[in-house]
Order: structure tokens, then sequence, then C-alpha cells
């Protein structure tokens, strides 16, 4: 596996929560084009940090998430 710092994420294209508001508020874009990677960045900060997760890790998390909870 590469080092983050080999990704460009300068020119990423990022795609807001379908759960997003209209509002801008509190929300997470994620980014196409990395095959085994799946960059995260605050939609509020975007020239601000970008978290990378695997991609099996990001899609088991994001399974977890849309579980129902009591």
């Amino acid at each position: 596996m590469r080092n983050l710092s080999e990704y460009d994420l300068d020119a990423a294209v990022w795609h807001k929560s379908s759960h997003s508001g209209g509002s801008g508020g509190d929300c997470l874009e994620v980014a196409d084009g990395h095959p085994t990677l799946v960059p995260v960045r605050d939609s509020k900060t975007p020239l601000g940090p970008a978290l990378v997760f695997r991609a099996e890790a990001w899609s088991m998390f994001v399974e977890d998430v849309k579980q129902p909870r009591r």
C-alpha cells in the first residue's frame, strides 16, 4: 500500500452525504477515484485535513451505521 502522501487529494471529486441537510451543517464528504481507499473530510472545512480509510473498513462502518438502534 502506498503512503497517504502519494495520493493527490487536491484534484479529488468530493461528494456530500445524501443525508445532509440544505444548511451545510455537520456533514462528511467522501472522494471517489481511489479504489482501495476512501478519503473523508469535514464539509465545513474543505481545506482542512482528510482521513483516509481502507475501502473494506469504510464499507463495514457504513453498514453498521445503517443498522437500527434501540
